[in-house]
């Protein structure tokens, strides 16, 4: 039997343990039924040592419910980072890091067979020439190193120009300090304050999604690939079902939900010839297939349907390429104008329009009316009748109104 270890080889591990009690929380140690119960204390105590402060356990019937609890408009920075700083590693590989590094600090550029001869004369220390290239190799592709070809011997060298920038600019401490609670990748900005001794002391952001950290390394591979616009393999592992699934496509955009905060892979499915989005927290791995020749000439078509999008939805529930809603409601002239400023200001693109005194209309063409009837139950209310292309969704709306009129044992004459 293996023993513990609070480090792990594979970020995407990481990333399953984390979203298993941040995202998907609240569960006991019966709940993890795909896991065995010493896999869960694994799980659990990896995660206390990780975010120890932000463990919660709330106790049930059932057992202890673990989750996370953290809330970003009281934090200097993203307690999710830390999953990023959680890699194993032998014992070769610190002693090569903080050797080479050293070794190269004077700025000279030195082949691995010179890298392997010093390390043995200046400290003492014995590696295998090809294992040193495979590290100096890995730091290059990683950006700790440069390299370069001078004849037939490949030189590895330390560029420290941006080290230099970063002490000699004051400012760039605030302007990490922001990046790294604000914007994508943020991870980055953590990383740089901290080799600069400094702490976030001025911002805090009221509405940020630190589980975005966990999505980075996918986004990272996605940005790579639709920059190189090529088709790709997904594998996918649904939240709700649990089962894995493959699916293939030429990613295109990436889209955010200003309301959930989740962030979407919109492709194109080369099969069923239409676009589709997939949520990134499912995304498990991608593997590129070659370029993708159309590329161009999908992201021209996707910009050309995206005023019909109202969520990630293409396609409705009954199948329709675009539905028309329309809805009247009721506002009160002129104290309720404000109601018809969030019409035009939160309609995206539908058309309001004045009937008579006190009626206004709301039409809109968008692909799956669906995903607009958490917006449209904000006017409950106020709305005279409501009428949609696709009937489904019609009768959604008006049967959630009979329940609701159940639920407080109300006839229609009250509404």
């Amino acid at each position: 039997m293996s023993d513990f270890q609070e480090l792990i080889k594979s970020f995407a591990k990481t990333r399953e343990y984390v979203r298993d009690f941040f995202v998907y929380g609240f569960k006991t140690r019966n709940e993890f039924k795909n896991k065995s119960p010493r896999t869960y204390d694994n799980e659990r105590r990896r995660l206390e040592s990780w975010l120890g402060p932000y463990v919660r356990k709330d106790h049930a019937a059932s057992g202890a419910n673990i989750s996370l609890g953290i809330d970003s408009n009281l934090l200097d920075s993203n307690p999710l980072f830390q999953v990023w700083k959680t890699k194993s590693f032998t014992d070769n590989d610190i002693v090569l890091h903080f050797l080479i590094l050293d070794l190269l600090q004077d700025g000279r550029a030195l082949t691995a067979e010179v890298i392997t001869d010093s390390l043995l004369t200046e400290y003492e220390s014995l590696f295998d020439t090809q294992t040193v290239r495979r590290k100096c190799n890995a730091y290059a592709k990683n950006g700790l190193l440069e390299k370069k070809k001078i004849g037939k011997n490949v030189l590895y060298f330390l560029n420290q120009t941006l080290a230099l920038w970063l002490n000699s600019n004051d400012n760039i401490k605030e302007a990490l300090s922001f990046y790294q609670m604000a914007e994508v990748f943020g991870i980055v900005g953590n990383v740089l304050a901290e080799q600069l001794d400094s702490q976030n002391q001025i911002f805090r952001v009221k509405h940020s999604f630190f589980v975005h950290t966990l999505e980075d390394e996918i986004l990272s591979a996605l940005l790579q690939f639709m920059n190189e616009k090529q088709s790709i393999q997904l594998e996918i592992k649904s939240s709700k079902k649990g089962s894995p699934n493959t699916a293939y496509c030429i990613p295109l955009q990436i889209f955010t939900s200003t309301r959930s905060g989740r962030r979407f892979l919109c492709g194109y499915i080369c099969k069923s010839k239409r676009f589709t989005c997939f949520r990134l927290d499912a995304i498990k791995n991608i593997t590129p297939l070659g370029q993708a020749d159309e590329y161009d000439f999908l992201v021209k078509k996707l910009n050309q349907n995206r005023p019909h999008l109202w969520g990630v939805s293409f396609q409705g529930p009954e199948g329709h390429h675009l539905d028309t809603l329309t809805m009247r409601i009721q506002v009160k002239e002129p104290k309720e104008l404000y109601i018809v400023d969030r019409l035009r200001r939160e309609g995206r693109g539908g058309v309001v329009t004045r009937l008579e005194p006190d009626i206004y209309k709301y039409e809109i063409e968008v692909f799956d009316c669906n995903e607009m009837l958490p917006w449209i139950r904000t006017f409950i209310g106020r709305i005279l009748s409501l009428e949609c292309t696709a009937k489904s969704v019609e009768q959604r709306f008006y049967h959630d109104l009979q329940m609701m009129y159940q639920l407080y044992q109300m006839d229609e004459t009250h509404q």
